[in-house]
């Protein structure tokens, strides 16, 4: 009888196995460029991203909420990924559908594909902590991928030094951070070695003895910084940094330095570009 129940056990011990490595099917939710189709989750989203551009998720980046609105545009299917306040995933696929049968999208718990910091006990193995997916610096790649592709401009902010030009395209803010679009174009007949791309911001100190006080602001992520942009090229990526407002006598200063040469920009974005960007 105890060999019985041994093996009644084993027997269920060996399917649960099974059914936990099989991969879950992803429903899927069909969206076009004339309605909004609405998601209604049960916490609200603290994150949410699609893998392909002509598929837009919007959602209240500033003040949480339950819903966000998916709209998509004719394209190859892709993938949604939302994740809620309280950890939980969320994984559809998502498809252009011109004719919409459903509009309103009431999304239970029991959909959750799992959490981002999942419970440990001592009967369960996790994965290690490498082979964890970093859902922070996951939606930094989506987010600059997607601004990079973007033709959307701040102004006309530009310098130049000997043939090299750098530029600030775009000024975006989402969340908690500001993503500064970058490009440096090289259009001499030399390579440009960077040595650093910093951004600092200074302060006019007022009073009998005027002078200037530079703060560094270390950026969270850069996307696709480059070490070389050769003769006649140019690279474009993002420097994300957290959240900042200037005031009237403060400015950001944006310094580009080149590696065992002279072709050094300075240029500075007034507090108008930081408190307003896009």
């Amino acid at each position: 009888m105890k060999t019985f129940i041994s093996i009644s056990i084993l027997v269920l011990v060996t399917a649960f196995a099974k059914a936990q490595k099989q991969p879950i099917p992803l429903d899927t939710i069909y969206a076009n460029e004339t309605k909004n189709v609405a998601l209604f989750f049960p916490e609200p989203i603290r994150q949410g991203i699609t893998g392909s551009d002509n598929f837009v998720f919007t959602y209240n980046r500033e003040k949480e909420q339950y819903f966000g609105l998916l709209q998509a545009t004719p394209g190859k299917e892709s993938n949604l990924l939302v994740v809620n306040r309280n950890g939980s995933i969320f994984s559809y696929i998502v498809r252009y559908k011109k004719q919409l049968s459903k509009l309103n999208y009431f999304i239970p718990l029991s959909n959750s594909i799992g959490n981002e910091k999942p419970i440990v006990t001592d009967s369960v193995l996790v994965e290690s902590s490498e082979e964890l997916v970093d859902n922070s610096t996951y939606y930094y790649q989506k987010f600059c991928s997607y601004l990079l592709n973007r033709k959307q401009r701040i102004g006309r902010i530009k310098k130049r030094n000997e043939n090299i030009i750098l530029t600030v395209e775009n000024i975006v803010f989402d969340k908690d951070e500001l993503y500064f679009v970058i490009e440096i174009e090289n259009n001499s007949t030399l390579d440009y070695d960077l040595n650093f791309l910093n951004l600092s911001i200074e302060t006019r100190q007022k009073g009998k003895r005027k002078s200037l006080q530079r703060l560094y602001q270390e950026p969270i992520y850069k996307h696709n910084l480059p070490s070389k942009i050769k003769e006649n090229e140019r690279a474009r990526f993002v420097y994300v940094l957290p959240k900042f407002s200037l005031s009237d006598d403060r400015r950001a200063i944006l310094e580009l330095n080149e590696k065992d040469g002279e072709r050094n920009i300075e240029m500075k974005l007034s507090h108008r570009y930081i408190n307003n960007p896009n």
